[in-house]
């Protein structure tokens, strides 16, 4: 094995065929891999001719000639909230239910694609109203509420471009991002609803505009929480008094394919920050067609749920323009799944019906902590497709969730992309790939995608190294706003030719790829590069452990040593009490993948520092491995948990043999 390539030491043997009723009914099927791979640039221009519509058609489908900057269906226009709205009501679908809202109260409606066009109409005319232009940038700040949405789509229109951030973040980070963009108008809420509480937001923008200096001309906002707000007249209007001022009617107008639609700071970024930009006609194809094939999406009868926040890509791909373009129903929630007890979604898949669900492995995982004896409580038989989104999947979170969400039938499609891909690049299609539980499988139809060496040279396999795009594609990220040299520098600067994601991966013995987290999530052990994502499988494979963590820290002998952070199941913590933890656990990773992988220290805790994404903070716990003072904490969803995590540990050191 080369030595740079990433040690892999975990193996999956479990398979799931296509269950043959299903696969007879699939949208998908495998003569997609086969017309991409005779003419690819053909294949992508069928996409984008039969799932869009064109006002004006295309007739070059990639312009590749000044690299790494794309140039896709250029000549042709199309309008992006046309293609997700007006086209459905024309087709005799405005009576299709676009959206099922549910809030964390238990409010809810149901908004039909004739409303939700008519809402999108008269927002286009106030923000046109409000002096803004083709190109000009809008703010979006707020909660999961439809209004959301159509402020989305109400800025893709009139050709404006959206920056939405999400609504847990501080209004110095909506600051730097109203900054950075140049925004002209906040949309924002006074508040939303998260564990039985409002959580302002009105304020947050109120703070990020206080010393002046911005672009920002008005503030919109939707009454929502009912909180107080304040109020600086001339600058915030009420969104339920102004719309109902403005003309009902709004022609959409075409706009060029590479036209920019929105831009997405990417999550995490320390100093300036990191605007990802997304254009318009390959971003809404590529959306429209990994959404119709991954789900395996039929609209006229399927209810389908992403669990992501708008705030984030998963909600701007798989909430909003992939499933409105391919005039699908979907379920909109605005609170938390444990409010205001454990289940609220699986009571609300019951509700709605849901067939089609996509949601993170850190939820999944979360969910077996509390048992399955909570999902077992509702009906969840409407369910055929599963998806998973955010990070690797353990295989033992992919069988819970098959066997206790799923029913024990359903297939899952584990999905790897990024804020920067735009929409998804690897998964399985149901109905067609036999499924490898932990497995993101093969890249789709149409996307070319390698496993390689620091030098850049294919792995042979079951090896692991570093996942690199080698063709460009439709969804791709455009540049980073204001700064393409930072672009180039920062996908690019590595091979040159190919777009490197940051994320290590290995090839099975069949080709097929299995993520193995980011690069920096990697640990040199005595010489060998291991996957913290290979080491945290084994772990959660053990019964005891329903969530881990692992980092590398520093080591005098092998120079870096495997920490572990483990959470134990409810239902085996009496089990637990009465066991050396530190022990089993150790030896279980031993065998699992090799005496090299055992974890020096493991700590047992209560819960894990994640972001509002759900992400774990990985650097926070290394802080903590290695003795250091712990960093910034405002980015987590409960600022408390490291406090905790710290008050414990000084308590003791974890036991070693």
């Amino acid at each position: 094995m080369s030595s740079d390539t990433i040690d892999n030491l975990l193996h999956e043997s479990r398979r799931f065929a296509p269950d043959p009723e299903f696969a007879a009914n699939a949208v998908a099927s495998a003569e997609l891999y086969e017309e991409a791979e005779a003419d690819r640039l053909a294949f992508w221009a069928k996409q984008a001719r039969e799932l869009l519509h064109w006002h004006k058609p295309f007739t070059r489908t990639l312009d590749w000639s000044n690299p790494p900057f794309a140039k896709w269906f250029d000549d042709g226009e199309l309008n992006v909230a046309y293609n997700c709205l007006d086209r459905h009501v024309l087709a005799g679908n405005g009576d299709r239910v676009a959206i099922h809202w549910e809030g964390e109260p238990g409010d809810s409606r149901s908004i039909t694609y004739a409303e939700l066009t008519a809402d999108v109409k008269r927002a286009a005319n106030l923000l046109t109203s409000l002096g803004v232009r083709e190109g000009d940038r809008v703010a979006i700040y707020m909660p999961m509420i439809p209004e959301a949405v159509v402020a989305m789509l109400a800025v893709a229109r009139i050709g404006a471009v959206h920056s939405v951030v999400f609504g847990g973040f501080s209004a110095d980070s909506l600051r730097s991002r109203i900054d950075d963009a140049n925004a002209k108008v906040v949309i924002t809420a006074d508040g939303g609803y998260r564990k039985g509480n409002v959580f302002p937001l009105k304020s947050a923008v109120d703070a990020a505009l206080a010393d002046g200096g911005t672009n920002v001309e008005h503030v919109l906002v939707v009454r929502r929480g009912g909180n107080d707000v304040e109020w600086v007249a001339g600058r915030d209007l009420w969104w339920h008094e102004e719309l109902p001022q403005v003309d009902a009617d709004h022609e959409a107008k075409a706009f060029g394919a590479e036209h920019p639609l929105y831009i997405l700071y990417t999550s995490g970024t320390t100093g300036k920050p990191k605007g990802i930009i997304h254009t318009s006609g390959g971003y809404l194809t590529q959306c429209a067609y990994t959404h119709k094939n991954v789900f395996d999406l039929h609209p006229e009868t399927d209810v389908y749920w992403c669990s992501a926040d708008i705030g984030w890509v998963t909600g701007h791909s798989y909430v909003v323009y992939g499933p409105l373009a391919n005039g699908a129903t979907q379920v909109l929630y605005e609170g938390t799944p444990e409010f205001p007890k454990p289940g609220r979604w699986w009571e609300i898949i019951e509700k709605y019906k849901v067939s089609i669900f996509y949601t993170a492995p850190t939820a999944i995982r979360s969910f077996m902590k509390q048992g399955r004896q909570i999902p077992q409580q509702s009906d969840l038989s409407s369910l055929r497709v599963l998806g998973s989104v955010g990070e690797p999947i353990n295989p033992e979170a992919w069988i819970w969730y098959r066997e206790v969400i799923g029913g024990d039938r359903t297939p899952i499609v584990d999905t790897w992309w990024q804020t920067e891909t735009g929409s998804i690049m690897i998964s399985a299609l149901p109905g067609v790939t036999t499924l490898k539980p932990g497995s993101a499988q093969v890249p789709l139809p149409g996307i070319s995608i390698d496993v390689v060496t620091d030098a850049g040279e294919s792995v042979g396999p079951d090896e692991g190294g570093l996942l690199v795009i080698t063709e460009p594609w439709p969804s791709m990220l455009r540049g980073i706003w204001g700064d393409p040299e930072r672009y180039k520098e920062t996908y690019w600067a590595k091979f040159g030719d190919k777009y490197f994601a940051g994320d290590g991966a290995r090839k099975d013995k069949d080709g097929e790829i299995w993520l193995l987290g980011r690069v920096d999530d990697v640990m040199n052990v005595s010489g060998h590069r291991l996957s913290t994502a290979e080491i945290e499988s084994a772990l959660v494979a053990h019964p005891f452990v329903a969530e881990s963590a692992v980092v590398g820290a520093s080591d005098e002998t092998t120079g870096q040593a495997v920490v572990a952070f483990v959470i134990i199941k409810r239902s085996h913590q009496e089990a637990a009490a009465s066991t050396d933890v530190n022990a089993e656990l150790r030896g279980h990773v031993a065998q699992q993948i090799g005496a090299i992988a055992r974890p020096r220290d493991i700590y047992i805790v209560e819960e894990l520092p994640k972001t509002r994404s759900g992400k774990i903070m990985r650097r926070l716990l290394r802080d903590v491995a290695e003795g250091r003072p712990v960093g910034d904490t405002t980015t987590l969803a409960d600022t408390t948990v490291m406090s905790i995590i710290t008050d414990k540990l000084a308590g003791g050191a974890p036991s070693e043999d």
